[in-house]
């Protein structure tokens, strides 16, 4: 058992939340992005509101934020707070400033696609509320589900809370998603969810649960359970056929349970979904491995038509918002804050424009956001846009008459980045 504990610790600490010691860290509110920023990753024409929701599943607390399309814009913004200890280390405290307003009214009469938003281990509801704003002022009601994932003190107490983790994360997932298609959930704003335009989007353990939550049974003898015992690997929550069939795309960011393991689904378990599915991951993650996790799932998902968005040389950390990093913060602030190649904020623009132009295509039938997915080349860096000596671009974007570059990039400015697809059946 303890050797069981020990490599636990050491396979997935690197998940666990690195802490700032007593600093607020400040975001900006939506606005238009640098001129550097790919097209679709700016804000729509919607004004926000956003509300918070407490629920019970299974005997456990868990929340919901709520991002909507409001009736006007107000002036009073959300702040959203979070603190995060783990042991021996002091806490982490954030204030961040949003967009949407507390107190505004949904737009009543219109109906928009919901997108379901799940963390990873030890994150929070409000971890991607850059994200789930942008979405929002696009036409988008987003619901991002705060897990509250077990706390621990030690190896036992670790390993009952990621052991919570695996059970849960689908089971959240699934509970909310009947509760906002039932008008169980902030009535007000769910009942202009349109229930044939559902969107699932889940960073590390989030993406482990969206497969499920979108129809991809798990494994029970996965290696990923072995240590469970019989009564626990009995409770690994099945997908909910019925449920599943409203999901109609699915973003995964970094998905944990593809590596060997973990395995938590099988190759003809994954062959069988028939989702348009996103994967984004940095190719040296190696806390869900890439090589042998990411791209083995878009491998095996041999039913749906998918793309395969890779940050080069980026590691795991490729969601989340971008924050400012205080000039005094200690190596665990930085790693869990920054990645060791790419910047955040150029993260958060690319993966926002990309998902915004995924969803808009599978959930808006907006057509001409295909263009933005179906690259020229899938890797930027062999990408053509030619000029002659001393010609200026002036900060336009690959358009029409750019047919050799990524669409929306800045001429050089898609550089580092992947762009692979294969349709059904490939």
């Amino acid at each position: 058992m303890q050797r069981l504990r020990r490599t636990i610790v050491t396979g997935l600490a690197a998940m666990a939340v690195a802490l700032v010691s007593g600093t607020a860290l400040a975001q900006q509110p939506l606005a238009k992005p640098s001129a550097e920023m790919p097209e679709l990753s700016g804000p729509g024409s919607f004004a926000i509101g956003t509300q918070a929701h407490e629920l019970a599943v299974s005997g456990r607390a868990i929340g919901v934020r709520l991002w909507f399309p409001a009736r006007s814009a107000s002036s009073e913004r959300a702040v959203y707070r979070h603190r995060r200890a783990l042991p021996g280390q002091q806490a982490l405290e954030i204030a961040e400033a949003g967009a949407a307003a507390t107190h505004a009214a949904p737009i009543i009469g219109q109906r928009f696609p919901l997108i379901l938003i799940s963390h990873g281990y030890g994150g929070w509801a409000e971890h991607m509320s850059r994200l789930g704003e942008m979405l929002a002022s696009r036409g988008y009601i987003v619901a991002s589900i705060d897990h509250r994932d077990q706390s621990f003190t030690d190896a036992a107490t670790f390993a009952a809370s990621f052991g919570g983790v695996l059970l849960n994360r689908s089971r959240d997932q699934q509970f909310v998603l009947k509760a906002a298609l039932d008008g169980k959930l902030a009535p007000d704003v769910t009942a202009q969810i349109d229930p044939g335009a559902i969107g699932l989007l889940g960073f590390s353990m989030g993406g482990y649960g969206t497969l499920t939550t979108a129809g991809v049974p798990l494994d029970p003898a996965a290696p990923a359970f072995a240590q469970f015992p019989p009564a626990a690997r009995s409770m690994l929550p099945p997908p909910d056929a019925l449920l599943a069939q409203h999901v109609k795309a699915v973003v995964t960011l970094a998905p944990w349970g593809g590596q060997p393991g973990a395995m938590a689904w099988q190759d003809a378990a994954l062959a069988n979904l028939r989702k348009p599915l996103l994967l984004i991951a940095g190719d040296q993650d190696d806390v869900v491995g890439f090589e042998r996790g990411v791209k083995r799932l878009f491998q095996a998902a041999l039913g749906a038509d998918r793309y395969l968005l890779v940050y080069r040389e980026a590691a795991h950390n490729i969601a989340g918002n971008p924050v400012v990093v205080p000039l005094d913060a200690d190596f665990p602030t930085i790693e869990f804050l920054a990645d060791p190649v790419w910047r955040k904020d150029r993260i958060d623009a690319i993966n926002t424009h990309f998902i915004s132009a995924f969803f808009d295509l599978h959930l808006k039938g907006d057509d001409s956001k295909r263009r933005y997915l179906d690259v020229p080349t899938p890797f930027a860096n062999q990408g053509q846009w030619p000029s002659t000596f001393g010609q200026q671009w002036g900060g336009m974007t690959a358009g029409d008459n750019q047919p050799g570059y990524w669409r929306g990039f800045q001429r050089r400015w898609a550089r580092g980045l992947e762009l692979h697809h294969k349709a059904a059946g490939e």
